[in-house]
């Protein structure tokens, strides 16, 4: 009688953790054809398992047999949590990116590093932030800043110069609200009376509240100083 020894084999994963969504290899050595506990046959085989997982292996020669296990571990993704503060800025203005969930971040567009980063970008803008856990596992996550047009603010006297005593108005247009300056004053037409020439500035703020701003001028012309004369003074 004679007795076959059953083969001996070995079995690898490459790699042998893995981050969710990823796959692995596994390989068998020691005999000649190979079944796996997925019932795959091809070695090396593919596996893209979710959670952690041993897998068993089952070698032929000679039609004996022999088995072999692997584990493969599987590390969960960060789960990432991100936010703009505000969500919506003015043109020039900044606003702030967070991010949570994971333990080292890039953000893109601008490659910038750190759970939080401070953006002023021009347009609306869509910004990317991939995050590493400690297992080296990255995840990506996306938030939008929307950037808002200043208004385009223009502003004339009514008339333009004036003679000393007299008024003027003062009209703007381009937002919803405005404020000039000197005098305090509110509205997109006002009334000044200037003792001299003087330039006004007023900030118009839009309905989305970006402000914008411009200037005007009021000329004022002296009133002219009479004399008045006799000759004679008496007859």
């Amino acid at each position: 009688v004679t007795v076959i020894a059953n083969p001996i084999l070995s079995a690898t994963a490459t790699p042998t953790a893995i981050c969710l969504g990823s796959t692995a290899s596994l390989t068998a050595g020691g005999a000649t054809t190979y079944t796996w506990s997925t019932g795959s046959t091809s070695n090396p085989a593919t596996i893209a398992p979710t959670i952690t997982s041993v897998y068993t292996v089952t070698g032929s020669s000679s039609g004996c047999q022999g088995t072999a296990t692997v584990q493969v571990v599987v590390n969960p993704l960060p789960t990432l949590t991100v936010s703009a503060t505000p969500p919506a800025i003015c043109l020039g203005g900044t606003t702030a990116l967070t991010a949570s969930g994971a333990t080292s971040y890039t953000w893109n567009p601008g490659a910038l590093s750190g759970s939080s980063a401070v953006v002023g970008p021009t347009v609306t803008t869509t910004y990317t932030v991939t995050g590493l856990n400690a297992s080296g596992c990255s995840a990506t996550k996306t938030v939008q800043v929307v950037v808002n047009p200043l208004p385009i603010v223009t502003a004339l006297s009514t008339p333009s110069s004036i003679c000393a005593g007299n008024s003027a108005v003062l009209s703007a247009t381009g937002g919803t609200a405005y404020a000039w300056n000197p005098g305090s004053l509110s509205g997109s037409n006002v009334t000044v009376s200037p003792a001299s020439t003087q330039v006004y500035t007023v900030v118009a703020t839009s309905s989305l509240g970006c402000t914008g701003q411009t200037t005007v001028g009021v000329t004022v012309i002296a009133n002219p100083i009479l004399s008045a004369t006799a000759t004679p003074t008496a007859i």
